[in-house]
């Protein structure tokens, strides 16, 4: 049978061959044209993206920059709000007032009717137009007798209260037309020990004491400063510093003030042998 078929059974055709590996090339061909697609997109740059919130910033930055910007109001201080105001002489309401204010929550009704200072306390407050020592002989005309004759130690005639220790030398200096022969002393804390200040004051007679509410008060206190022969109270109080204060507008001062007015001097100006003066 083999030689009558003439032609080898196990073997294929030529043709037939030719037509099997023409799929096969094709495959190869197209996997080739894959790789070639995937090294072409690998050698694109990779482009990072960036994120939304990055960008966020810098573009309301660049709003920022590009709009007006909006200037915050200063709060007004002391010095501003009296910078655009005339001066105004104090008034014995101003005082009744700062002593309702700090001890109306603090005191019962009887107790604040006992710190309400009367009228006839009060002597003609300074109208701006004096000096130290003009205003004090106004007040006191009969200063050169009362002086004279004024013995008792650890005690004043006139006292002065002002804000700070460099303000009490101050009043020292303008006081000089006035005081004649008296001894007058500094009253503050600065470079001097409370000790010594006692210890002045029950050896000398002083007739004019000018000082702090903060030390004077702690003199009252330790019975180093007695109030029986004191006629006089004057407050340093229209006087403004470099900030353009005066004493009553340093929230420290104000309450030392009214801490030392309710100390005797008030009970002492009901009784009627206290004057006050506002220079």
């Amino acid at each position: 049978m083999a030689d009558e078929l003439g032609d080898e059974w196990w073997e294929e055709p030529a043709g037939d061959a030719a037509d099997n590996s023409e799929p096969a090339e094709e495959v190869r061909e197209s996997a080739e044209e894959s790789k070639g697609k995937k090294k072409i997109s690998s050698d694109k740059p990779k482009v990072k993206r960036k994120k939304e919130g990055k960008d966020c910033a810098p573009r309301e930055a660049e709003k920022d920059d590009s709009a007006p910007k909006r200037k915050r109001r200063k709060k007004k201080t002391i010095s501003d709000v009296l910078a655009n105001k005339a001066p105004t002489a104090g008034t014995p309401d101003d005082m009744q007032k700062l002593v309702l204010e700090h001890f109306g929550a603090k005191r019962s009704v009887i107790e604040l009717e006992e710190l309400q200072i009367p009228d006839t306390c009060f002597v003609k407050a300074n109208d701006l137009t004096h000096t130290l020592s003009s205003y004090l002989k106004e007040i006191c005309p009969k200063w050169s007798k009362l002086s004279k004759n004024h013995k008792e130690k650890s005690s004043v005639l006139l006292l002065v209260v002002c804000s700070s220790a460099h303000r009490t030398l101050e009043l020292i200096k303008l006081i000089n037309a006035f005081k004649a022969d008296t001894k007058v002393m500094k009253l503050f804390a600065k470079h001097i020990k409370i000790k010594d200040q006692i210890n002045l004051l029950e050896k000398n007679v002083t007739h004019i004491g000018i000082g702090t509410p903060g030390r004077i008060k702690a003199l009252i206190d330790q019975e180093g400063l007695r109030l029986e022969s004191m006629k006089y109270l004057v407050f340093d109080w229209n006087w403004r510093d470099q900030k353009l204060r005066r004493m009553m507008d340093i929230p420290e001062v104000k309450k030392e003030t009214l801490e030392l007015m309710e100390s005797g001097l008030i009970p002492a100006c009901r009784a009627g042998t206290l004057k006050i003066g506002l220079f």
